[in-house]
Parts: structure tokens; sequence; C-alpha cells
């Protein structure tokens, strides 16, 4: 699977415990997302364009209204990092 460099980060981060929080609009369409490593420091690089991405290609989803987490799939689609750049 092709995967960009930016996708790669966020799929890292989530890969490592972090998770994605998202806000709704009154139709339920999500309007903006906020990436979140395991130790709460926010990620600039997760857009919404890159956040439907992921989704679209089953890479992260949410269960039960909670934030969303990297599946199995994105665990398989992720590329190790030596030193997390």
């Amino acid at each position: 699977m092709n995967i960009s460099k930016h996708e790669q980060r966020v799929l890292h981060v989530l890969a490592q415990g972090g998770m994605i929080r998202y806000l709704r609009d009154a139709h339920g369409k999500v309007i903006e997302v906020d990436c979140y490593n395991r130790d709460g420091f926010r990620l600039t690089d997760c857009s919404l364009s890159i956040f439907n991405r992921l989704r679209r290609r089953g890479l992260i989803r949410s269960m039960a209204g909670q934030p969303y987490r990297i599946t199995r799939e994105g665990l398989a689609a992720v590329r190790a990092q030596l030193d997390n750049r």
C-alpha cells in the first residue's frame, strides 16, 4: 500500500498508543481533528485530509464514539522508524 510521509508519521504515533480526537458538526460530519501521542502532546501533521484518507483505507477506526485508534491493517501498513523522525 502506498502511504505518504505524513500518513506514516500519524500512523506511527497511533501505533505507539496515540489517538485522534474529533469534533462533529450538527449533521454528524467530522469537521476538526487533533492527533495526540501517548504522552498527550499534539501532532501538527495530522490534518482533516490525512484523517479522511486513513479512515477511507480502513487504517484507523473509532468504536462506540471513542477517539480514533489504529487498526490491525494500519499496524501492518506502518513502517518501523528507528528514532521517530
